[in-house]
């Protein structure tokens, strides 16, 4: 018997449950989908490095999923209170037909297993099918080949999710039960005549509490985007406490001034539905300030953390053509208490035994010359460098500069394929692209740039830095090199040592077997200088390393793939709990509205009226949130520059459009599920 009612309330009630088991159906999928992606990959042609990557991926979406299943379960039981509200009325018939508290709660748990049940099913079918284009997207990501891969289920990933869903719907059970439990039937009868009242804030107080609120955001934005990199974690947090602050005080003072503006306007005010539609979303707004606040923060990080994610993803693939021109790199320092020892990587090579040029197509060797007395400090002089140890208190002023011969680089850049450059016998370039040093750099060279090398006077031949590089990476990570003339540097032989240059190979598969040659050769070299080291009782700080293209693409793609992975696993389940949560609320004020829209037709407003009043109330509702947030947006990813600046910001316009689209999609998806929804609900009782 109880089984037959709870089937039959759910039909009844199917539009009741439209938003709830859409929401679940969503995030069943959406959790499936990224735990799924272990077994996925599995059939992905990759290398060893890329497929260790791709564990160390598993097992952080394997931690983050701890995080959103704890989103997505408050998201539940926040959806059932909506459920409950909603059919107050039949609780209290079955009261008076004579049902026990305890039977009422035995038809809850029976329906919330038959919506689980049915929500994990669809979910999973779904989830299963997103699977096999997540998997496209995946080997896109990490540029995999695909010819081995098959259809997959993955068992492991289906079995999570049904315990974790499990687990949420034991609990949304044991919620119904407390608040059954709890119901008196006077309450529930009168559920709907009940009425909130409308607090009348006073205007003048909220309009003081909104220009403070707002001149605390403006003071938080100016100090996280002004000279982001010497903000102390301390200021960083404070900054964080006053936006979270002031947003809600935005919320609070927007409640109590909304509708004292529009009635400031007589003729907007009672035109149409104005007067009524405007206070209901007063009203609404004056109830769920910290619901709005929340919502607010959660559309902000996720349109922070998806835009952010995509760009590194997008930037760093498409720097590794520009800053990895070349197969290796690999460079050699020695120093002794600190002062500079002579190096030489061809040296090291007949050391060990090993011809450095076998199986070397063309390449470069050139040293970066140190100099003890030669140092940002010198370069920046003493009015500059004290207004740098105000300004910039943790950069390192005393370590010695890097200077290349004018030679030596544009062997380089013709390798490279860069820039090459022309100096007279008092001139130098100065090459930077890491953006912070660019920009103290340019200063400096701005305010004359003038340098003492070897006793000789220099001028730089711009006034500004130039772009170049001598390492190969995947970021813009040179943070200045003096280039000078030959004849400058004279017979002085003390700095670091580098060797760059290409395999003799063609083709993916030859470029593959010379890289191991390579490695094997480095090794054997790495292993007799370390030997030399521990023969030798006198202790050096050495450095000696070797970077590979094929190295540095499998991490700039590894790394690209997790950041965009894990920014839109977090995201996606961000905008599903918005945009359910700010739904639910509409819905759930929808069903208190009843009976003020049965007033409205008795008095004989039109339905294309009643319509129009609601989608407004509606749109505002989801529109106020992210109106903020998109607002607090622009200053984060101002900040978020600074923190992405080395991996590259160059397509970031186009990882923000993306982010708009998938914001578009779902949090608009729900704003016109919610719409038509009400539209139904303040309809049921239409005559």
């Amino acid at each position: 018997m109880l089984f037959k009612i709870s089937i039959n309330n759910i039909r009844k009630s199917i539009r009741d449950y439209a938003v709830y088991f859409f929401t679940l159906v969503i995030g069943v999928s959406v959790f499936y989908v990224f735990n799924a992606i272990n077994s996925q990959t599995a059939f992905l042609i990759v290398s060893q490095n890329t497929r260790e990557i791709i564990e160390l991926l598993n097992t952080m979406l394997s931690g983050v999923s701890y995080f959103v299943s704890a989103v997505l379960g408050l998201l539940i039981v926040y959806a059932s209170r909506f459920l409950m509200k909603r059919r107050n009325k039949e609780f209290a018939l079955y009261l008076i037909l004579g049902m026990g508290k305890g039977k009422i709660s035995a038809i809850l748990l029976t329906e919330t297993i038959i919506i689980g049940i049915g929500s994990l099913a669809v979910g999973l079918l779904l989830g299963t099918g997103l699977s096999q284009l997540m998997s496209v997207l995946v080997a896109n990501l990490f540029e995999a080949d695909m010819t081995s891969y098959r259809f997959n289920i993955s068992t492991e990933a289906i079995i999570k999710t049904i315990i974790y869903f499990g687990i949420m719907y034991v609990v949304v059970m044991i919620f119904n039960s407390i608040m059954i439990s709890r119901c008196k039937l006077i309450d529930l009868m009168q559920s709907d005549k009940r009425s909130e009242k409308m607090k009348l804030k006073n205007p003048a107080f909220c309009t003081i509490v909104f220009v403070i609120a707002t001149a605390a955001l403006g003071y938080a934005y100016y100090r996280v985007t002004t000279r982001s990199e010497y903000l102390s974690n301390k200021i960083l947090v404070g900054m964080i406490i006053v936006g979270i602050i002031s947003t809600f005080l935005i919320f609070w003072s927007v409640s109590g001034l909304l509708l004292h503006i529009v009635r400031s306007s007589k003729s907007g005010y009672f035109r149409g539905l104005n007067c009524f539609t405007f206070r209901q979303i007063s009203s609404k707004i004056n109830t769920t300030v910290i619901s709005m606040t929340v919502i607010c923060l959660m559309l902000f990080v996720t349109i922070c953390t998806l835009s952010s994610a995509f760009s590194v993803r997008n930037s760093m693939n498409a720097n590794l053509n520009e800053f990895a021109p070349v197969d290796f790199e690999m460079n050699y320092s020695e120093k002794y208490n600190g002062e500079i020892l002579h190096t030489d990587i061809f040296e090291e090579y007949e050391n060990a035994g090993i011809d450095p040029l076998e199986n070397v197509s063309e390449y470069v060797h050139l040293k970066c010359y140190q100099i003890d007395e030669f140092t940002l400090a010198d370069f920046a002089g003493e009015d500059i460098l004290k207004e740098l140890q105000k300004t910039s208190p943790f950069l390192g002023t005393d370590y010695p500069e890097d200077i290349v011969k004018l030679s030596d680089y544009n062997k380089l850049a013709e390798l490279y394929g860069n820039e090459k450059f022309t100096l007279g016998k008092d001139e130098y370039v100065l090459i930077c692209d890491f953006k912070s040093m660019k920009e103290i750099r340019d200063n400096i060279l701005a305010n004359g740039g003038e340098i003492t090398l070897f006793g000789q006077k220099l001028k730089p031949k711009f006034t500004e830095c130039q772009d170049g590089f001598v390492e190969i990476g995947s970021q813009h990570i040179n943070s200045g090199i003096f280039i000078v003339p030959d004849e400058i540097i004279g017979n002085y032989d003390l700095g670091r040592d580098y060797f760059i240059g290409n395999y003799a190979a063609e083709g993916k598969d030859e470029k593959y077997a010379a890289e191991e040659r390579f490695k094997e050769n480095y090794e054997k070299v790495f292993d007799s200088v370390y030997a030399r080291e521990l023969a030798d009782p006198v202790e050096t700080n050495w450095y000696f390393a070797a970077n590979t293209r094929i190295d540095i693409a499998e991490a700039t793609i590894g790394l690209g793939a997790m950041a965009a992975l894990l920014g839109l696993y977090i995201g996606l389940v961000f905008l599903i709990s918005c945009g359910a949560v700010l739904a639910l609320k509409e819905l759930s004020e929808s069903v208190d509205s009843v009976r003020r829209y049965e007033i409205l037709r008795k008095i004989g407003t039109e339905e294309k009226e009643i319509s129009r009043s609601l989608f407004r109330q509606t749109g505002i509702f989801f529109l106020l949130p992210m109106l903020l947030a998109a607002v607090h947006s622009i200053f984060g990813m101002k900040f978020a520059m600074f923190i992405l600046e080395v991996f590259g910001t160059e397509k970031l316009i186009e990882s923000v459009a993306f982010t708009s689209i998938v914001v578009l999609m779902i949090y608009g998806g729900y704003f016109l599920i919610t719409y038509f929804c009400s539209l139904s609900i303040i309809g049921s009782r239409r005559k």
